[in-house]
């Protein structure tokens, strides 16, 4: 708070750029995506003043309307409240590659997730989308494999508390942002890990 206005600062340019606004009209509404902040302890003492902005809104009055609703159903653990995460990007190569991470995903308990190149090129479905324009996640552990590790899904899974990279590429981005790092064919690695695994919690 700066006098009587209210700053924000907020990502743009994919997470490459903050930039800092206020609002010119009051009353103001600002909302923050989930995941990105950590929660405050609750104060029960606090209390907030109710006010009523218009009480006279019609029907007639609002120029929006909803002609259809579409629903996706996912099976499995919500991206959004799993603990871990396993998520595959364009270096899988395509679709069959997510059978590959399916098998890892089952042994851990985690949920599935995807860069937007691997949304965008069919191979798996949008609502797997992590980064600025998809969900926002903040597991115990993320397991990145074959993501470039692009500014635009960082901003998605940077509050990870692991980040575990998987690449071929010993020069990709992604190795700066994680923890661990693993450079080798994913289609080897990631079987004989998911393997290794399963003995140890059997």
């Amino acid at each position: 708070v700066k006098g009587e206005k209210i700053l924000f600062t907020r990502a743009c340019y994919g997470g490459k750029v903050l930039e800092e606004i206020s609002f010119a009209n009051n009353p103001s509404v600002a909302t923050v995506k989930a995941k990105t902040q950590t929660s405050l302890m609750p104060d029960y003492c606090r209390t907030g003043n109710l006010m009523v902005v218009s009480s006279s809104v019609t029907d007639a009055q609002i120029r929006t309307r909803i002609l259809d609703r579409n629903r996706v159903v996912s099976e499995g653990i919500r991206i959004e409240h799993a603990k871990v995460v396993v998520a595959g990007g364009g270096g899988l190569g395509g679709s069959d590659g997510f059978e590959i991470l399916t098998e890892l995903a089952s042994v851990l308990g985690a949920a599935l997730g995807a860069s937007r190149v691997a949304c965008d090129l069919g191979w798996c479905p949008p609502h797997y989308q992590i980064g600025l324009s998809g969900k926002t996640v903040a597991p115990n552990l993320y397991i990145a494999i074959g993501i470039s590790g692009a500014g635009q899904h960082m901003a998605g899974c940077t509050n990870a508390k692991f980040i575990v990279a998987i690449n071929s590429d010993a020069d990709s981005p992604i190795f700066h942002c994680s923890d661990f790092g693993v450079v080798g064919d994913y289609e080897q690695l990631v079987p004989a890990l998911a393997k290794e695994i399963q003995k140890l919690i059997t």
